[in-house]
């Protein structure tokens, strides 16, 4: 065989795009695409239900929130939010209105008389009550959070060493055939690096929609504590505490 028909030969069997990189890459190198694909899907299915989760929370506080508003007094606000949807501001209200209500039976139904105050334990205790509420709140509105924080965090690592892996097999070429021609060796090195750009392509979306959602969640969660003041400040105005 000529030198030129071995030249046609290597020309023709060199990857000239990502996807021949992939196709004519290594077992490892596969591999570890495989897990990167699979993570990237997770990763978007975790940020498009998030995102939707929150818009209807948002959409679930403005309702209540001008219920709230337009009551003049708790008992009226009770009325007013057992008609809207399941909501983590309504579960927050409702716990406490059903605690209130199992210490003093019939507080909020209209009497001439002055309904008698919590005691300073009691509203300790409600204080508790709301707190473990928003905690639980918090808890559900986090779910699937980790899974983006994993992903966007063990991505670069798992590119990085599919990298890594694949200039090993570069190296371990050179030695076998003790070429160093930089045509024998760059299409290795460039198939090695696919995998660091895969990872970094995962891991971007993940801990931008990862940031993004717990800025959320925080404020998600300042909105029902500063909640639980005032639902403790309107029984102290209303003369229930």
């Amino acid at each position: 065989m000529t030198l030129a028909a071995i030249a046609l030969l290597l020309q023709a069997r060199t990857p000239r795009t990502p996807v021949d990189m992939i196709v004519s890459s290594t077992l490892p190198t596969k591999i570890v695409l495989s897990v990167l694909v699979v993570g990237s899907l997770v990763s978007w299915w975790l940020i498009f239900s998030k995102w939707r989760q929150f818009r209807v929370v948002r959409q679930q506080g403005d309702r209540f929130l001008e219920k709230m508003e337009r009551a003049e007094h708790l008992e009226d606000a009770y009325k007013a939010i057992l008609a809207l949807p399941e909501s983590p501001y309504g579960r927050v209200f409702r716990q406490g209105v059903n605690f209130f209500s199992e210490i003093r039976p019939g507080a909020l139904r209209p009497s001439p008389a002055a309904p008698e105050g919590l005691s300073l334990t009691q509203l300790e205790v409600l204080r508790l009550v709301l707190e473990k509420e928003q905690s639980e709140e918090r808890d559900e509105l986090a779910r699937g959070l980790t899974w983006l924080a994993v992903i966007g965090s063990v991505s670069p690592l798992l590119g990085l060493l599919g990298t890594v892996i694949g200039i090993m097999d570069t190296f371990f070429a050179i030695a076998a055939t003790g070429s160093t021609n930089l045509g024998a060796v760059a299409p290795g090195v460039g198939e090695a690096l696919i995998t660091t750009v895969a990872g970094l392509f995962v891991a971007i979306p993940a801990v931008i929609g990862y940031n993004h959602f717990v800025g959320r969640l925080n404020l998600v969660s300042g909105e029902l504590e500063g909640f639980s003041a005032e639902f403790i400040g309107t029984l102290a105005r209303e003369g229930r505490v």
